[in-house]
């Protein structure tokens, strides 16, 4: 298991991914990510045919100052495409209204593969998160 926060305000791009600077619980070989970075890698080091991994995303969500109020959406990507079964939206009803949200997804990756996850902004604006919180946790 591990755990990939930032507890700090971050304007993120249409369609760019979230950053986490801290590392509270450190994964195993099999989970790497860089601090500062928005990739985590996991990797199938299994003697199945895949490795199964349970990826839960939780964060505060919020218009930016001078952005323009309707729905956003944040959501867990896999090898860059966002995935719709894990895609959080709500509707602000003024810029930075927080809301909070979270998703989850089982991500499965092949016996000597890598494959790569991240939560992505699936919005044509930029939107705020804080607080937000990754966790990935190996189930088989």
């Amino acid at each position: 298991m591990a755990q990939f926060t930032n507890v700090f305000v971050q304007q993120i791009a249409a369609n760019g991914n979230a950053v986490f600077s801290e590392t509270p619980v450190p994964g195993s070989n099999c989970i790497v990510h860089r601090e500062g970075a928005g990739i985590v890698t996991l990797r199938g080091v299994t003697n199945q045919c895949r490795a199964r991994y349970l990826v839960q995303f939780n964060g505060n969500i919020a218009i930016p100052t001078g952005g323009t109020v309707g729905p956003i959406s944040i959501a867990i990507a896999v090898e860059g495409e966002a995935l719709a079964s894990a895609t959080a939206t709500v509707t602000p009803a003024a810029v930075e209204n927080e809301f909070n949200v979270s998703a989850a997804a089982y991500v499965d990756v092949p016996r000597g593969c890598c494959v790569t996850v991240s939560v992505k902004n699936v919005n044509t604006q930029t939107i705020e998160l804080q607080n937000a919180s990754l966790i990935v946790t190996r189930i088989c």
